[in-house]
């Protein structure tokens, strides 16, 4: 019994201490501590691949390597002298078992896993999700909401209890978002589309950053994503809809260039929020196609009349606008 508490005091301890390796402040950094359905299966595949590790090699290591430095010790009695032997079917079997059932095993957990959390697979929820657009820039991501007609910098806001369904490219260099604590890393690449899907389970605030180095304001190119409750979205949506920063040809120059948040904030003749980030009203959907077909072309600016297209969110084409230029997996 005595044993039992003490294993359990232990374990709990563990996972205080991993715990506190995912949270700073009020801000979740890891998947350790997940905030998402996505982030939870994360973790719980890191703990089978650790326990797995643990059973089949930490733990045969740890106990027999002080077994064989006893058993064959320089002077002891017990340890056989076989100066001919060259065959031991246990020992063969022990050798080349241990590791064979390590990767089989890992393998099954692997393959089970990379198509459970497959980026590009849609959650199951009762809710339709939210579609977000995504573009990469340097040194900041500029968030597109087309159906609400927002957009955001600094900021990736979204409902809790509702899946969000993101389409992303990138105006420059190949990127990488991701947000550890929500799950899934997905590249952003110039003239392609790829997607991922979120969801969150509870209010909170989350890292999100590119993980893949793109010149020298790529430490800079962070964001927060803040799950908010429905209503505070639409309250949310609604607010930046009324004053934010007009999304027009020269903004949008602006934000193509090579800039970190702060220095396009300072840039923007409208005053921005006091919170260091930037919020935009009359985003369309016929930007996020604009920007992918400018790229393909070697433009970093999308053209000035995909600017002025309200593209109607229940014409297959508007939507799938960017298809021809999508790949399917990454």
């Amino acid at each position: 019994m005595q044993r039992r508490r003490a294993t359990t005091s232990v374990l709990s301890a563990c996972v205080a201490a991993l715990m506190l390796v995912g949270c700073s402040g009020d801000t979740h950094l890891s998947f350790l501590d997940p905030q998402g359905p996505v982030a939870s299966a994360q973790r719980w595949h890191f703990v089978e691949a650790l326990a797995l590790l643990v059973v089949f090699v930490a733990i045969p290591v740890f106990v027999l390597t002080p077994w064989f430095l006893w058993r064959y010790r320089y002077g002891a009695k017990s340890s056989r002298y076989a100066p001919k032997w060259n065959c031991s079917v246990p020992l063969e079997i022990a050798c080349w078992g241990g590791p064979v059932v390590i990767v089989v095993l890992l393998a099954i957990n692997v393959w089970r896993d990379t198509h459970e959390l497959d980026p590009y697979k849609p959650l199951a929820s009762d809710q339709p999700a939210l579609r977000v657009q995504v573009i990469g820039y340097d040194w900041k991501w500029l968030f597109i909401y087309p159906d609400q007609g927002i957009a955001s910098i600094g900021v990736f806001a979204l409902p809790t209890g509702r899946p969000v369904a993101m389409q992303l490219t990138s105006a420059t260099v190949m990127q990488s978002l991701h947000i550890p604590a929500l799950g899934s890393q997905i590249y952003a690449m110039g003239g392609m589309v790829t997607q991922l899907h979120l969801l969150a389970d509870r209010p909170g605030r989350s890292l999100g950053e590119n993980t893949m180095y793109n010149g020298n304001g790529f430490h800079q190119q962070r964001f927060t994503a803040v799950a908010m409750t429905p209503e505070g979205f639409n309250a949310w949506a609604s607010e930046v809809r009324s004053n934010g920063i007009a999304l027009n040809e020269q903004n949008l120059k602006l934000i193509s260039r090579r800039s970190t948040r702060a220095e396009l904030i300072a840039a923007l003749s409208q005053s921005s929020s006091p919170d260091g980030n930037a919020y935009f009203s009359g985003a369309t959907a016929a930007l996020f196609p604009a920007v992918v077909m400018a790229t393909m072309g070697g433009a970093m600016v999308a053209p000035a009349n995909a600017l002025h297209e309200h593209a109607n969110t229940t014409d297959p084409g508007a939507r799938n606008a960017a298809e021809p230029a999508a790949e399917k997996k990454p």
